[in-house]
């Protein structure tokens, strides 16, 4: 116990600037299966002109290709590559030394959520990506559990498994996950408004919406309850990925990020938020890169699936930018950190 008291205090010196004060909000969003190549070199040259992958190649490139990858990563996630790295720290170019790599030896996405939300894989327990109650406590419930904090943890996700992840029947957290609706008696026309489209606009999977359905109704949220912590998980990068869309691909990674930047200026817009957030934001697996294909698909038996990336900025974040320097992270380190926050 007492190694373990050690060691979040020296990462927690590490990861912030200024100590933490109890008004901190925490935002934590995971973009489902997005590649580090991808975040860090941008469009890969070896699929955005495949047809096997790309429905218009010429249009495609024009969005996305450009000369160098600093270049095409500035295209394809323009808020990253451009307030993030200069207010933030962005972990995970193994180009450069710097690794974030999974602790469970699965490889996808239920053991990579159950890794980011508990701190710890568990690869008895969670072996698969059936509907089962996690008999593991995520930081979010343990936030929600604390009586200074109840009823102020809210989860967001495009992906159906979501309830059963974050076990919302004994954690008490309110999970909008899948195809569920905002609920209560105090529904905005704008929640109004996103039920009814969101049984309107068919989606291309059955246990995985649009993620602007996703981001809208924690928008709402977010102004409406002004939650002390909020998780929010775009899954639309991992399904097109698996749909062997790369033009698909590409474009849901380039409005992920239009989504995070409109959160982070609708936090510096509401005084609740301003200047008293922060945002940890990473995936739950990688994917594969060679053979070619198996960019579609990730895995214990598909390697680089177990290679992610993480970014952090906002409230008391050290500015580090792009990391450089030879690291090995884990995703594990997450829970820790948000439950720091909460420790009063």
């Amino acid at each position: 116990m007492k190694k373990q008291i050690i060691t979040i205090f020296l990462l927690t010196g590490f990861w912030f600037a200024n100590a933490q004060e109890p008004t901190t909000k925490v935002i934590l969003i995971t973009l489902d299966g997005l590649r580090w190549e991808e975040m860090f070199k941008g469009a890969d040259s070896l699929l955005i002109a495949n047809e096997d992958y790309v429905e218009n190649t010429k249009h495609l490139k024009e969005k996305f290709w450009r000369t160098t990858s600093e270049e095409r990563r500035q295209a394809l996630m323009p808020f990253v590559w451009s307030f993030v790295n200069e207010n933030g720290q962005i972990h995970g170019n193994r180009e450069l030394g710097s690794k974030v790599t999974l602790s469970n030896q699965m490889h996808f996405s239920y053991p990579g959520y159950n890794e980011i939300l508990t701190g710890n894989s568990d690869d008895i327990n969670i072996h698969s990506n059936d509907k089962i109650y996690n008999p593991n406590v995520t930081v979010l419930e343990k936030v929600n559990n604390k009586k200074h904090y109840k009823g102020k943890v809210a989860a967001f996700g495009s992906w159906d498994l979501f309830p059963y992840i974050i076990n919302d029947k004994r954690s008490g957290v309110p999970v909008n996950g899948g195809f569920r609706k905002a609920n209560g008696n105090n529904l905005t026309d704008r929640e109004v408004f996103l039920n009814e489209l969101q049984d309107q606009i068919p989606g291309p999977w059955d246990n995985v919406r649009l993620d602007a359905f996703t981001h809208h109704f924690a928008l709402e949220n977010f102004k409406k309850n002004h939650p002390l912590l909020t998780y929010i998980s775009y899954g639309e990068t991992d399904d097109f990925a698996h749909d062997g869309k790369y033009d698909y691909y590409l474009t849901s990674a380039n409005r992920s990020d239009a989504f995070i930047k409109q959160l982070w200026e609708f936090t510096q817009k509401d005084p609740f938020y301003k200047d008293q957030t922060v945002f940890i934001i990473t995936t739950d697996h990688g994917r594969g890169h060679e053979p070619l294909d198996t960019w579609r698909s990730h895995g214990s038996d598909i390697e680089g699936s177990e290679q992610t990336w993480m970014l952090m900025f906002g409230k008391g974040i050290k500015v580090l930018g792009e990391v450089s320097q030879k690291e090995d992270l884990s995703p594990t380190l997450i829970s820790p950190m948000i439950e720091d926050y909460f420790s009063k």
